[in-house]
């Protein structure tokens, strides 16, 4: 009886210790996709970004020149009223 008990003990620790070490493997996997997908969304978010910024830029750009071309209009009208 004592060894039948013993055995029994032993299958079902084996058992809980393969079962945990699947689980952990589980988990790793499923904390790696959601890194990867944290990744992506983050790099997803720099791009964008990276649009906004190149966009502002060129509307800065565009209101430099106007104003220089508003500032040339000006100085040519003060030479042609003297």
């Amino acid at each position: 009886m004592k060894k039948v008990f013993l055995s029994s003990l032993l299958i079902l620790a084996l058992c809980v210790s393969f079962v945990s070490c699947r689980d952990a493997e589980n988990k790793t996997n499923d904390a790696m996709e959601e890194s990867e997908d944290a990744m992506d969304d983050a790099g997803d978010k720099l791009d964008e970004m990276g649009d906004d910024i190149e966009e502002g830029a060129e509307k800065a750009g565009e209101a430099i020149e106007e104003a220089a071309d508003d500032a040339g209009d000006a100085i040519e009208d003060a030479v042609d009223d003297n």
